[in-house]
């Protein structure tokens, strides 16, 4: 049987690459440095997986067993015997997995193992695929470095399946339970791969994947995040709610149209296949079984307010190509009015906001300027929000 190697064993990596790939025939080893679900999945090696919505139905994934993912030896041998590898960790995590993959094609290079090992990078992060190229490559002798570009492929993929928190009553009862929705597609770069392609169930290979990688980023994460910062400041408590207020998601859908926009110019794409996606996303937003807390989507925004994440960076693709990201500013201005409680990132937020100022956000979390128009856009948005925090 053939394996993949799964770095994290969270809702991406359980709720979809262990799906796709049990359903094409794999065995599924996970690696993660939670204990609780290392030991429950060698002591059951399967778990329960739901899909909620139009068509729902329970799925057993079986042929899975996991390996903590601190016992970096034993990371590598499995990255030795591997088909294929994974990773499903979050942007945050993801540089500190990469010793145990160079361990991996170390281990795999001194075996004389010349069948490539592909490497999908499933995080929501453009040129992801470099980036743990990159940071790979440091990690290994010159040595190895032939052997990187010659054996190894970082794939880059977009994740679009939408997984909710599970309630914590679900997972005191089944660590493992999990419930997802219907979609489950999963797009590749082809040309990342190294060798033959393999055929993964609803794995698609495409060319010009910085378009699908930004209309991920810039439509489908923007126009989440933009859902929940307004959401939240509508006093709605899941995302079916704000998307079904229709002040909120006039507001949505514009800042998804004007991200949308540039990206059909940017990349020639046909207009009615960007417009479809939107209204599919938002189609998707508003399913009530996915039970998804603007607390949950909204959460730590620092992150979502970096300089190349999906406010800004959809905001300044807007200006670049020539449009004016007035509902992007909007939603930006909002999250400054974002702060659930245990978002620790939220609080930092106020904390600045409170003793610095507005522009001090802006300029350190953001990278913007006082010069920049966007910087500008965002206070008089702001301003708007404080005198009629209800008016939009």
């Amino acid at each position: 049987m053939k394996k993949l190697v799964m770095f994290g064993a969270g809702n991406i990596g359980r709720g979809f690459f262990a799906q796709l790939f049990f359903e094409s025939g794999y065995e599924t080893v996970f690696i993660d440095i939670n204990e609780a679900v290392v030991n429950e999945l060698n002591r059951r090696k399967g778990y329960i997986l739901e899909i909620i919505g139009g068509k729902a139905k329970k799925v057993e994934i079986k042929n899975v067993r996991a390996v903590d993912g601190k016992e970096l030896s034993a990371v590598a041998q499995e990255l030795k015997t591997a088909d294929i590898a994974a990773t499903a960790v979050g942007v945050n995590v993801l540089k500190n997995i990469c010793p145990a993959l160079a361990a991996g094609i170390r281990a795999r290079a001194d075996s004389g193992i010349t069948l490539p090992l592909n490497i999908i990078i499933g995080e929501n992060m453009i040129n992801a695929g470099a980036f743990v190229h990159e940071n790979v490559k440091e990690l290994l002798e010159p040595e190895y470095h032939a052997y990187v570009e010659s054996s190894v492929g970082f794939v880059e993929t977009v994740l679009g399946r939408m997984i909710p928190v599970m309630p914590e009553t679900l997972r005191k009862k089944d660590p493992l339970y999990i419930m997802v929705e219907e979609f489950c597609t999963l797009p590749v770069a082809k040309h990342g791969f190294k060798g033959d392609i393999p055929v993964i169930k609803n794995m698609i290979p495409g060319e010009h994947f910085l378009s699908f990688e930004e209309r991920k980023l810039f439509i489908h994460n923007l126009g989440h995040a933009v859902c929940a910062y307004l959401g939240y400041l509508h006093k709605h408590e899941f995302i079916w709610q704000a998307v079904g207020d229709p002040i909120v998601k006039k507001y949505i859908k514009s800042a998804m149209n004007e991200s949308g926009s540039a990206i059909i110019k940017k990349h020639n794409l046909p207009p009615e296949e960007v417009h479809n996606y939107i209204d599919d996303l938002l189609a998707r937003f508003a399913n009530k079984s996915l039970g998804d807390t603007v607390a949950r989507v909204g959460k730590d925004p620092i992150r979502k307010l970096g300089p190349i994440d999906r406010l800004v960076g959809a905001a300044r693709l807007v200006i670049e190509q020539g449009g004016v990201p007035d509902n992007i500013a909007l939603g930006m201005a909002a999250v400054m009015f974002f702060n659930p409680q245990g978002d620790e990132a939220a609080n930092k937020v106020q904390k600045v906001l409170k003793e610095n100022g507005l522009g001090c956000v802006l300029e350190n979390i953001s990278g913007l300027k006082s010069k920049d128009v966007l910087f500008k856009m965002v206070e008089k948005k702001f301003e708007l929000l404080k005198s009629n925090i209800n008016g939009i």
